[in-house]
């Protein structure tokens, strides 16, 4: 195409580096699946509670769109917001126990979306190092002053806030981000540790329970819900796309954050609503979650099952505490070839390199899911092991 030659040579320079990212294209969602008769197990797959296939949330999928259509039809300002749309949204407030919750397009735009409006040139953001992408996507766009700090390291977060409040005007927000559970490392926050210093600091506390929700917590309500820290967290961002099976974002909040983001988030503003589908298939799966609360606690039993068989292996898992289980590798190379190596095994599972992690630090995660039988994970360890013999890992 025309004035596009200087596109090949990036291309190439991925390539060489080992960052290069092309597509699976895969028959199915879910943890397991067939290609010309032979099964895989899928342990790159975020559908955690196996509930994208389940018959009850396909069929409120169908329901919902047979109801109101494919679309929403337009914005949601204009014409698109539906029933089905506030039903969703009040579903989700009491399920995470908030008094509100606006649902976006996508867990990204959810996440730049609330960071986007809250925060201004003014305003100053403390973000754990490790946190998502399209958190940091929402600080950039905000235009606010980015402080990183080490990971779930409370004492420099609260001594980097305190050199920063010697020079806060009145006015200026502080805020403070972090996921409940990293992506990539599968750990979990010290919300508590969190909740004091941002107390202390009278900032702002925004968390991200994307990979927590619909496993952790009562009911798979997620982590700030199992602590009990809901007054103390300004808002909660999550995906519907993960635990729910479906797709879509949201921001569980106060009224009046509600009230800014609908009148200021350009995300929400500027984006079709969510299709019907995509609501009702959301909702059936919040049933569900309220009817079978021991559906986390399961996925968490296997997780820990497999944890334990990879640690006896003498692989590194880092410090795991989830369904999120990363197998540190090291670099791109050796992590590609790990990877294509589970796949002759019949196991799929992504290697993670930089810029997604620091570099260094490529890895397999590996993710659990209530698809995968304890003999299903005593398989993949097997293959783990001897592709970790063969790469001098083990």
């Amino acid at each position: 195409m025309e004035n596009e030659s200087w596109i090949t040579p990036l291309l190439r320079q991925l390539q060489a580096d080992g960052r290069e990212r092309t597509l699976n294209v895969l028959p199915r969602a879910g943890g397991r699946f067939s290609i010309d008769g032979r099964e895989y197990l899928n342990f790159s797959c975020n559908d955690y509670l196996d509930l994208s296939r389940d018959p009850r949330v396909l069929s409120r999928a169908a329901e919902t769109m047979s109801r109101y259509g494919a679309g929403a039809g337009a914005s949601r300002l204009v014409t698109g917001t539906l029933a089905c749309h506030a039903e969703l949204e009040a579903a989700l407030a009491s399920f995470q126990s908030y008094p509100a919750a606006i649902v976006f397009g996508s867990g990204c735009l959810a996440n730049v979306g609330v960071l986007s409006t809250v925060l201004g040139r003014s305003d100053v953001v403390f973000a754990d190092r490790l946190v998502h992408a399209t958190i940091i996507d929402g600080i950039v766009l905000s235009r606010a002053k980015l402080c990183r700090f080490a990971h779930n390291d409370i004492e420099q977060l609260d001594s980097l806030m305190t050199r920063a409040a010697a020079a806060r005007r009145p006015g200026f927000r502080f805020l403070v981000v972090t996921e409940s559970v990293f992506s990539m490392d599968g750990d979990r926050a010290p919300l508590r540790a969190l909740c004091e210093v941002a107390s202390r600091h009278e900032a702002m506390l925004l968390v991200d329970e994307a990979h927590a929700l619909g496993v952790l917590g009562p009911y798979g309500a997620g982590l700030v819900r199992e602590h009990g820290l809901g007054n103390r967290v300004n808002a909660c961002t999550a995906t519907l796309s993960k635990a729910l099976g479906s797709y879509g974002g949201f921001v569980a909040c106060s009224t009046e954050l509600q009230a800014l983001l609908i009148n200021r988030s350009r995300p929400f503003l500027y984006s079709t609503g969510l299709p019907p589908a995509s609501v009702g298939a959301a909702l059936a799966a919040l049933e569900i979650l309220r009817a079978a609360p021991h559906l986390g606690p399961t996925l968490l039993a296997r997780a820990e099952l497999f944890r334990r068989q990879l640690r006896e292996l003498g692989l590194n898992v880092m410090h795991s505490e989830s369904h999120i289980l990363p197998l540190l590798i090291g670099d791109n190379a050796t992590a590609l070839r790990f990877s294509a190596r589970l796949k002759a095994k019949g196991i799929l599972a992504t290697a993670i390199r930089e810029p997604t992690v620091p570099r260094g630090t490529a890895r397999i995660r590996l993710s659990v899911t209530l698809a995968h039988a304890e003999e299903d994970l005593l398989q993949a360890a097997t293959a783990i092991s001897e592709a970790a013999r063969l790469e001098g890992l083990l």
